[in-house]
């Protein structure tokens, strides 16, 4: 630790400062990331699963930063071929994948028999 710092920490306690932690800091506080946003965010992009980034901003007025952090972070967004997919699959996801492997397995052997006869 420099000596600079320690200077520094006897003269806050010397004021009267009882804590090593941040002091609450001035300035505007974060609004952006709410519910209200986050929920027409996800309708946005449920509406169109193309819609860009600098569209949802622009069309809620809201900064491209935090419309990134709500649609990567909080709502667990990718993009894949050009389309906002869920990163993690529900159960209701799941099955329907599994029912339709199960149907394109059944049209597949139907073709095959088909083929060897």
């Amino acid at each position: 630790m420099s000596r600079s710092r320690v200077y520094q920490w006897c003269t806050w306690f010397g004021e009267g400062r009882t804590s090593l932690g941040d002091e609450p800091k001035s300035g505007r506080p974060k609004t952006s990331t709410n519910e209200e946003n986050i929920t027409s965010v996800d309708e946005l992009i449920r509406c169109d699963r193309r819609m860009k980034i600098r569209d949802i901003a622009l069309k809620l007025e809201i900064p491209k930063s935090t419309v990134h952090e709500i649609v990567h972070d909080t709502l667990g967004y990718q993009k894949v071929s050009v389309r906002w997919v869920p990163k993690m699959l529900t159960e209701d996801h799941k099955l329907q994948r599994v029912e339709i492997s199960q149907r394109l397995l059944q049209r597949c052997s139907h073709c095959c028999v088909r083929f060897a006869e």
